[in-house]
């Protein structure tokens, strides 16, 4: 990766500008509010990324400086480390040797110790012989005295010993802390070596980390850009779209100007309306009030009239049975009776006309029953649409809670296969490692594996050479032999060769330089042989070191075989991942058929909804009609009521009158316990007479006296004071009929009235229709907001589904690109793994060496000079 900036600070100070401008062209319409704080959420997205890129820069700077001065570190470690190895392999060959001459010591002071120990003996022994014998001969005491300077130069050598031991262990110990020391020193630096390599390991995943980090910036800045390039382009389009909307927004505003005028109008009518509703409401109650008062005189009064009836019936009878002679009266009385029964008969249509209208009451009521029931469906009707509301939010809520996990899960996928992806190149980069790893290793063991052969080779040639030297160092023994038996020979035979003594000499001379020349050939071959013994021993610890070698690649293999296995285990685990995202796929499929099922039950609700919409404002345009006539009917009903009133008022001056005259009947009145008394007496008379008359009838019929003539006795009354009776009689008719003709004439106007008022109450609506005409309008006004809210919830759910729709497509469309996409993937990842088998299957199988053991090449020395013959 490059270091430079993916945007230069020119670049973004211009885009910031770009960015001021676009602000403050936004910053006055309301209308792009939304748009405008995604536009400064995308800025502020793009300055943090910009800011990340300028500190994700300054951090790769410090670890590529941090990186070379850990290098040249690890380089002035690794050169301490085989400083300190050879100083190791030194002090360990000195040890080696160290160790070689105490054993050495040991040796000599064990032996030394046995010396010491039998000369002791011999001392006592001849201690004990001196002891036993009286003296001692010259010869012994010339023994006693070299034993004792034996015992003293083998004390003085054992002292030697001793203190070269001393110095051989001090030695020891100061070989052994020396190497302690390196050692530790070598783990320190082995330590530190380690701890570098991590902190390389660690530098270089954080600046792995930082690359993958500005990568994934520099995307994210891309897609910003041309985000930003996306939103100035909708910017523009918007621009033009305000100044659309603001002209049609002006015209609305007039418009609405004029609804709101009418409708402050309408309401003010409304209230004016609902204010005479309610002073007429106030009036009918009050006039319901005096009506029932005035009931309740006129059936006071009609009870009086009915016992006054009774009275002037019984009058009648008296009068008629008294004054039989008055035909006139009697013919009056038949046309009083005559207008009696037509009173009654109108009085009967009047109670027929009340019943009938009790039945217009009765049908009015089942009416406001019928319509309270419609109100009650209506309202459960409602209820049902604010359940199906609910439940249609409930399920777009699931839906956009199932599109946020599927978005979830599509995030989740999208960084598994961004991982897998990384995983996978990682992985091949390791494998490509350890291919030219393995490469370089088969190359190196085929050179060792000839280099070995060649090694065996040559120690082959080198023992048939030494097995050669040997022979004829077996023959110059021999030789040696011979010439010292010769030599025996010839100093027995000296005297008898002493002719041929002087040519026995040089030939002893020339023997003898030959002699030299052998021992110095038998030296050098004694060198050549410790020489080739060193080489052998170190062939034989490069072989052992080898044959680790070979033992741990052997381990290595088994581990990479056992990487081998878990990777297949990992990719089976992947492939059942894919199998389950592919099962998750598939319900996710059917939950969208399943979404899209019930998105067009939600379409088929609306359209049923729309369809009741259409019903609810026809019965809504109906019952504004009704109200109307019910308006124009109060109307009507307010002036029939002020003619009712002022009826009212002229009812209550006659019932005053009424009461006046009333007032006036009771006081003359006073005299009817007297009249009533006289009619007793005249009852009785009557029935005196008429029990006279039956005896007479009787006795006229059987006759019981012979004689049929007699004077009969008669008690009359004289004829003035009949005339005085029929005057006064004629007198209390005349009154009487006067009175019953202002009584029934008063009775036919209360009828009238009775009537009309019926009439006039049958019209108005009462207190009932008005609290129905208030809970109608009530109603009324709920419905309309109701429908209102409806309406509106109608399009915002239309908005919704739209928008739910544009949404599942998308989905599904990206659903099919990640399909196609994983399946791609899973091909190519197929096609390398049967790429890497048939690698695997056509390629030897030798064992990959690890980097972190040591590495041995050549073993010190040249195997293609031979050593030169040795020629006796």
């Amino acid at each position: 990766k490059s270091g430079k900036p993916y945007l230069k600070e020119s670049a973004f100070e211009a885009l910031e500008k770009d960015f001021q401008e676009v602000i403050n062209l936004l910053q006055g319409e309301k209308t792009l509010e939304k748009f405008r704080i995604e536009y400064e959420k995308l800025h502020a997205v793009m300055k943090k990324s910009h800011e990340n890129e300028k500190r994700l820069m300054e951090k790769c700077r410090e670890l590529n400086t941090e990186l070379v001065v850990n290098s040249s570190k690890v380089a002035a470690l690794t050169k301490l480390s085989k400083d300190d190895r050879g100083t190791i392999s030194s002090m360990k060959t000195e040890i080696e040797k160290a160790w070689k001459m105490v054993d050495t010591a040991y040796e000599k002071e064990q032996k030394a110790k046995e010396m010491i120990n039998s000369l002791q003996e011999e001392i006592a022994r001849l201690t004990n012989l001196v002891d036993q014998g009286s003296g001692l001969s010259l010869g012994q005491e010339y023994n006693i005295r070299d034993l004792l300077k034996l015992k003293e130069e083998i004390t003085k050598e054992r002292d030697q010993l001793l203190s070269e031991v001393v110095k051989l262990r001090q030695s020891l110990t100061q070989a052994t802390e020396l190497q302690q020391d390196t050692e530790r020193a070598k783990n320190e630096a082995d330590q530190s070596v380690t701890q570098l390599q991590q902190e390389i390991q660690l530098h270089q995943n954080e600046a792995s980390r930082e690359a993958r980090k500005k990568e994934k910036m520099e995307k994210e800045l891309k897609n910003l850009l041309a985000e930003m390039d996306n939103k100035q382009a909708e910017i523009k389009n918007l621009q033009h779209l305000i100044q659309k909307s603001k002209e049609e927004q002006l015209k609305m505003e007039q418009h609405l100007k004029d609804q709101k005028i009418l409708n402050e109008k309408a309401g003010k009518e409304l209230e004016q309306f609902q204010m005479r509703n309610n002073k007429l409401m106030q009036e009918s109650e009050q006039h319901s009030v005096m009506f029932e008062e005035v009931m309740q005189d006129i059936h006071q009064k009609t009870a009086e009239l009915k016992a006054r009836d009774d009275e002037v019936t019984q009058m009648r009878l008296e009068i008629s049975k008294l004054n039989k002679v008055r035909d006139v009266l009697q013919n009056k009385l038949r046309v009083a009776e005559e207008q009696k029964v037509d009173a009654g008969h109108e009085r009967n249509t009047l109670k027929n006309q009340i019943s009938g209208l009790e039945r217009g009451l009765e049908a009015a009521k089942k009416q406001a029953e019928i319509d309270k029931k419609a109100i009650d469906e209506l309202v459960r009707e409602r209820d049902m649409l604010s359940k199906n509301l609910v439940k249609a939010t409930n399920a777009t809520q699931k839906q956009i809670n199932l599109v946020k996990l599927h978005e979830q899960s599509k995030k989740n996928l999208e960084e598994e296969i961004q991982n897998y992806k990384n995983e996978a190149q990682k992985q091949r980069k390791i494998i490509y490692q350890l291919e030219k790893e393995r490469d370089c290793f088969i190359n190196e063991t085929s050179e060792l594996k000839q280099k070995v052969l060649q090694h065996l080779k040559d120690t082959e040639i080198r023992e048939m050479q030494i097995c050669d030297y040997e022979k004829k160092v077996e023959e110059s023994v021999i030789k040696l032999k011979w010439q010292q038996n010769r030599c025996e020979a010839v100093r027995t035979e000296r005297n008898l060769y002493s002719k041929n003594l002087i040519e026995a000499k040089d030939e002893i001379a020339e023997m003898k330089k030959k002699l030299k020349t052998v021992t110095h050939q038998v030296d050098q071959l004694k060198e050549e042989i410790t020489d080739k013994e060193a080489a052998l021993v170190k062939a034989h610890l490069e072989h052992q070191q080898t044959e680790k070698e070979k033992e741990s690649l052997k381990a290595e293999l088994l581990k990479m075989k056992k990487q081998a296995l878990e990777t297949k285990r990992f990719i089976e685990n992947q492939e059942a991942e894919e199998r389950k995202l592919l099962k998750i796929i598939a319900e996710a499929d059917a939950e969208r058929l399943k979404q899209k099922k019930e998105f067009d039950q939600v379409i088929n609700e609306r359209d049923i909804l729309g369809s009741q919409l259409v019903r609810r404002n026809d019965e809504v345009a109906l019952l504004y009609e009704k109200i109307k006539i019910q308006q124009s009917i109060l109307n009507k009903g307010e002036t029939q009521y002020r003619q009712r009133m002022e009826d009212i008022r002229l009812l209550k001056l006659e019932i005053k009158k009424l009461r006046r005259e009333k007032g006036i009947l009771g006081k003359s009145m006073a005299n009817v316990e007297e009249l009533r008394q006289e009619v007793h007496h005249m009852r009785k008379e009557l029935l005196r007479e008429q029990t006279r008359c039956k005896i007479l009838e009787e006795e006229l019929e059987n006759p019981l006296n012979v004689h049929r003539w007699r004077k009969l006795e008669a008690s009359d009354p004289s004829t003035y004071e009949l005339i005085q009776k029929i005057q006064r009689l004629q007198k209390q008719l005349i009154s009487k009929t006067g009175e019953v003709i202002e009584k029934e004439l008063l009775l036919q106007e209360k009828e009238k009235l009775y009537v009309e008022l019926k009439h006039v109450l049958a019209r108005q609506p009462g207190p009932e229709a008005a609290k129905q005409l208030q809970v109608y309008r009530h109603t009324l006004r709920e419905k309309t907001k109701q429908l209102k809210v409806l309406s509106s919830e109608l399009n915002m759910y239309e908005s919704q589904s739209q928008e739910y729709k544009y949404e599942i497509e998308r989905l599904a469309k990206e659903l099919l690109n990640v399909k196609k996409k994983y399946l791609a993937q899973k091909r190519k990842e197929q096609q390398a793994k049967e790429k890497e088998r048939s690698l695997t299957d056509t390629e030897p199988q030798f064992p990959r060496p690890r980097s972190d053991v040591p590495r041995f090449i050549g073993g010190g020395f040249a195997l293609g000079r031979l050593l030169p013959k040795v020629t006796a």
